[in-house]
């Protein structure tokens, strides 16, 4: 168990590619699969290996990320000593992790832990960190970098940091996935070192003045940091862009991958929300769907996934569809390739689709 180790999740990323869902929360927030948060998976990745004091760093407008954490009590993190730190002190338009660790810098200082795993969120995957530490440990280095192999790089993992290592294992250099090669090293943008390290970091920034962001400091210090890496060989998937969470969420209808990420290193654990169980009429029809707690289903659903307490009115078809909670869906009304935000009407006799590539996206509390 990881004792001697606090987690900081920056929730600095890059959400250019799916602002639709990212006006009223931050991209950590976005619900995930019926009834998770995107951040749900990192939290719980990190209490499952042991880390008992996680500081989460974000920007303002973070409204609904606070509601869904709360005191950390489904993650165990509702502690007198450790547990759960939220900070929202970032006030710059374009969130930098160094402004919001230097401003909550005593924290670091303060706590018991000498050694700090940092990530973001939107890596979503199921992780024995303990593994990752150990090679961490046994490399001597400052600072390992998590990564995974993958061969689909031209349609999956769009704009995401790529690790260029030798035969050695020794990092070279750190570009970008701009979709021109299959097999590539996906940074996971975890993070292993001391908190020394750390805290080395953050003054060094300050005091030069040149990067904002720690993983900027790290990849552009390769050669002097000599950072070591860590493969991962797990499920992993990036919400970074509409697309990769629309594609996400309909791969979390493949019951091996649902359950590589739900239950390979431990549950995933997120806020609870009690409800009565799922109404299934005798008149509907439900192919290869998640559906969360709390719904009635009185129509057609196929290959979607529903969140809770959403209604699906009579003679309505849903296919390839993620709803989130508290909708309603029309009689005779059908939907083919949406992305539905909270709590949306959509009235009787309404046909809405989109394309594969290109879900439709309906906004938070809109009436069709």
């Amino acid at each position: 168990m990881l004792n001697n180790y606090m987690g900081i999740l920056c929730l600095n990323e890059k959400d250019s590619n799916i602002k639709s869902l990212t006006q009223n929360r931050p991209l950590a927030s976005i619900p995930l699969g019926g009834r998770y948060r995107v951040i749900d998976f990192i939290l719980s990745n990190m209490v499952n290996s042991g880390i008992k004091n996680i500081g989460v760093l974000t920007h303002n407008h973070s409204r609904s990320l606070i509601d869904h954490l709360g005191s950390g009590s489904p993650w165990d993190l509702d502690r007198k000593i450790g547990g759960l730190f939220l900070n929202t002190s970032g006030h710059s338009e374009n969130f930098c992790d160094i402004e919001v660790i230097s401003n909550n810098i005593e924290h670091l200082h303060r706590s018991k832990e000498t050694n700090v795993i940092i990530s973001l969120s939107y890596m979503i995957c199921n992780i024995n960190l303990e593994d990752a530490v150990n090679c961490h440990e046994k490399s001597g280095s400052k600072i390992t970098i998590l990564y995974k192999k993958i061969s689909n790089g031209k349609n999956s993992f769009r704009d995401c940091d790529v690790l260029n290592i030798d035969e050695s294992g020794q990092l070279i250099s750190v570009g970008r996935n701009i979709g021109v090669d299959n097999n590539l090293n996906i940074s996971m943008e975890m993070f292993i070192m001391s908190k020394e390290t750390l805290i080395s970091i953050v003054y060094d920034c300050i005091k030069k003045g040149i990067w904002s962001n720690i993983k900027d400091y790290i990849y552009s210090n390769i050669d002097i940091l000599k950072p070591s890496t860590y493969e991962f060989k797990g499920y992993l998937q990036c919400v970074n862009s509409l697309l990769s969470y629309y594609n996400l969420n309909m791969e979390l209808l493949d019951l091996k991958k649902s359950k590589d990420l739900f239950y390979s290193n431990g549950l995933i654990f997120t806020k609870i929300s009690d409800g009565p169980p799922t109404k299934y009429t005798s008149d509907c029809t439900v192919i290869n769907s998640l559906i969360a707690n709390g719904c009635i289903i009185e129509g057609s659903v196929e290959n979607c996934v529903i969140g809770r307490r959403v209604k699906v009115s009579k003679s309505a078809t849903l296919k390839n569809c993620i709803i989130m909670q508290d909708c309603i869906i029309g009689t005779n009304s059908h939907l083919h390739n949406v992305i539905m935000d909270k709590n949306v009407l959509v009235e009787n006799n309404k046909d809405l689709k989109g394309d594969i590539e290109f879900p439709l996206v309906i906004q938070k509390r809109t009436k069709f």
